[in-house]
């Protein structure tokens, strides 16, 4: 059983009930609006625990800002959508000092970083320079303005959006820079039955959602995920599988070391969410596909030749299995 240690070194057991009964009262809450979207559900929380942040693709409409809103408020987190347009300033997001007349003097007015749930809407419609304040604020966890240093308040996720329609003067982030982010969703349209629970739910005019937790409790259980126990078999699973996109003949970009320490973190987020405080391959093989889609790439040849992503990683997973 994996545990952690108390003030006098003395192991402790984690309390995995507690991430596991959490996940599921944000999920049956948000299933009082929310009609589906369980994955992206389960993303949001398991990412929050590993902290991680996320990208998500999808046409409008697809209640991508509801769903994170709402999220937020179970969690009694503080929530801040910021819309990404070409004119937004680097200042917009992380504030400036403001000249008060009434007082003579400077003050500090931060930006819309500042929050525990951020939502960025449209990340490449900003210029380079302003995704770039955004992305440096997501990797050091802490903002400068004017030579001072503001740290970020834990807990603390980005969820940014990509748009995938009308592209034209969009700025589309560089591999490096989509490095940065734990995982990316795609997100599809509802079925057909979920289409008419969507218009039931209008029609019942649900209730408020409630919250479930607090700030307090999700970072004990963000320390819980950290200890989640994790077997050298599976660390090799997951060294295997990213070194295997290395030597891959379909790929001209390969997986980072980030790559890796985001299946590790994931999937002990994924074990604790499922009530088990130790990690199986079956964990790291589930959220593969969302840790590595966006941060490899096809060459051009084999793209030519009908290639896909879902291919390469579903055949880089059969090959590297895991240690028994």
């Amino acid at each position: 059983m994996a545990t952690e240690s108390d003030l006098n070194g003395l192991p402790i057991p984690l309390d995995i009930d507690m991430v596991a009964d959490t996940a599921q009262r944000i999920t049956d809450e948000l299933h009082r609006v929310i009609v589906g979207k369980d994955e992206l559900i389960e993303t949001l929380f398991s990412c929050l625990l590993a902290e991680g942040h996320i990208l998500v693709e999808g046409n409008p409409g697809l209640a991508k800002t509801t769903i994170t809103k709402l999220f937020a408020h179970t969690l009694g987190c503080t929530f801040n959508r910021q819309q990404f347009t070409p004119d937004l300033l680097p200042g917009d997001i992380t504030g400036s000092y403001v000249f008060d007349q009434k007082t003579s003097e400077f003050y500090v007015r931060k930006g819309g970083i500042f929050a525990n749930i951020v939502m960025v809407d449209e990340l490449n419609r900003a210029t380079p320079r302003t995704q770039s304040a955004l992305l440096e604020a997501m990797e050091e966890r802490m903002v400068t303005i004017e030579g001072t240093t503001f740290p970020l308040e834990k807990p603390f996720m980005v969820l940014a959006t990509q748009t995938t329609v009308n592209i034209e003067g969009t700025f589309p982030l560089p591999e490096v820079q989509l490095d940065r982010f734990y995982v990316k969703v795609t997100l599809d349209y509802p079925s057909t039955d979920e289409e008419l629970q969507i218009l039931n739910v209008k029609l019942r005019e649900a209730s408020a959602i409630a919250q479930v937790t607090d700030r307090e409790a999700i970072l004990r259980m963000i320390d819980i995920v950290r200890n989640v126990y994790v077997d050298e078999k599976v660390l090799e699973y997951i060294r295997d599988i990213v070194v295997s996109t290395r030597n891959h003949k379909d790929l001209v970009l390969p997986a980072s070391p980030r790559a890796s320490i985001a299946l590790l973190g994931k999937s002990r987020a994924r074990a604790a969410i499922r009530g088990r405080d130790y990690v199986i391959p079956d964990d790291v093989k589930a959220i593969a596909y969302e840790v590595l889609n966006h941060r490899l790439l096809i060459s051009p040849e084999s793209e030519i030749e009908g290639v896909t992503l879902e291919e390469v990683i579903a055949a880089i997973l059969m090959e590297a299995r895991p240690s028994r």
